[in-house]
């Protein structure tokens, strides 16, 4: 019995035994680096072993760890300071992942309007293609079946539409147990797609006309992730709810769901809860992180590198049109449809020295640290070049 018997068989995991990471480096025990464009899965938006996030850790853990929410954590009202003065937001629960944030939204939309006197007010409009989190509630919302099936009954109250189907869209938010609607303005997992910004105008206008609330899913493409911080700050409108998590702590477990006073209203004492999130520890950590990812030098550096990247992508295309079909995403979360199946191309990327992240739709990801070089792009452009070629060559072997 190896010891990975002793672990769920949950996970696919590639044949790489990580020693240590350093930068948008990752360096195995046998030897090997790896150019990481994963970077747990857009996670370590600093990078691996950032000296500033290891420093802040060392300091605060010689302090104190945790005491859970039943006293005043200073860093926590400091975070939450910040990430509303730097967003549409007035207040922030914190929590440890990504899928707790929008379990939170989720409980925040109906206790929303049980308290002003519609408890009927349940469903959740969300879309096809979506990637919410895999806590229960979280499966459901993004209504993915290969996530779903063999779990018993799906939770009531989620609405499942297509993007574009303006008719359903409207009829499911007319309805009067309509409560929410739930998008990731650049989806993720499901295929990279960047939700045009007339499109969230229109879902910002049919919350309005109908009382709903509008909620962001932006633990993917938030924090800097698109060269805004927010990444629906590249429209001219708001949401009343944002999820956002895995940058915000820079690889350290971080959560949090933002909301307007008015959204979250209903939220008094006792309705939600949580022991471990924004405690001491993951607050020093996280204010570390926002400081860095939040300086406007930053976000300028994202949109410079994601503007090499397309631009070198495109190039691509025009010579490797048999097996990249399509660049999508924004700013340095870049999604590639190609022809070979996806995990192909992902293991003769591995097979080259760099390491990038599937998607739905047989796309691949590329998901850099923010403050990834440009040296180190022009380095990942040889390398996907390389897997290209590999993957041209093994389709006429196996045609």
């Amino acid at each position: 019995m190896s010891q990975s018997d002793h672990l769920f068989g949950v996970y696919n995991r590639a044949p790489i035994e990580v020693e240590r990471g350093e930068g948008a480096n990752l360096y195995t025990k046998d030897g090997r680096r790896f150019l990481d464009f994963v970077q747990g899965i857009a996670t370590n938006g600093l990078g691996h072993a950032n000296p500033i996030l290891i420093d802040a850790m060392t300091k605060q853990a010689q302090k104190l760890w945790h005491v859970s929410n039943i006293y005043r954590i200073p860093d926590q009202e400091a975070l939450a300071e910040r990430l509303c003065a730097d967003s549409f937001a007035d207040q922030v629960f914190f929590t440890n992942s990504g899928t707790e944030a929008v379990e939170c939204a989720l409980k925040l939309a109906r206790k929303y309007h049980a308290a002003k006197g519609n408890p009927e007010r349940i469903d959740v409009i969300t879309f096809e293609g979506a990637f919410h989190g895999r806590s229960y509630a979280a499966v459901n919302a993004g209504g993915n079946d290969a996530y779903l099936t063999g779990f018993g009954p799906k939770l009531p109250g989620f609405v499942h539409l297509p993007f574009g189907d303006h008719e359903a869209l409207k009829a499911a938010a007319s309805a009067p147990t309509a409560a929410a609607i739930l998008v990731e303005p650049v989806q993720g997992e499901g295929g990279t797609r960047a939700v045009p910004n007339q499109c969230l105008q229109g879902l910002r206008d049919l919350c309005d006309q109908y009382g709903l609330l509008l909620m962001f899913d932006e633990i993917q493409c938030g924090m800097g992730r698109t060269g805004k911080l927010w990444a629906y700050q590249w429209s001219d409108i708001e949401p009343d709810v944002l999820m956002t998590a895995k940058a915000l702590g820079g690889g350290f477990p971080i959560g949090a769901c933002l909301a307007t006073k008015d959204a979250a209203s209903g939220m008094v004492v006792g309705a939600h809860g949580s022991t471990f999130g924004g405690n001491p520890l993951a607050m020093a950590v996280g204010l570390a992180a926002y400081s860095e990812l939040s300086k406007p030098e930053t976000l300028e550096h994202v949109n410079d590198v994601s503007n090499y990247l397309r631009q070198q992508l495109q190039s691509l295309i025009a010579t490797y049109g048999d097996v990249v079909e399509e660049v999508r995403g924004k700013g340095l979360l870049v999604g590639i449809k190609v022809k070979p199946v996806n995990r192909e191309v992902m293991a003769l990327a591995r097979d080259n020295g760099i390491l990038i992240a599937g998607g739905s739709d047989n796309c691949v990801r590329l998901l850099p640290p923010l403050n990834v070089t440009l040296d180190e792009a022009r380095e990942a452009i040889g390398l996907l070049e390389k897997t290209f070629i590999a993957a041209r060559e093994k389709a006429k072997e196996t045609a």
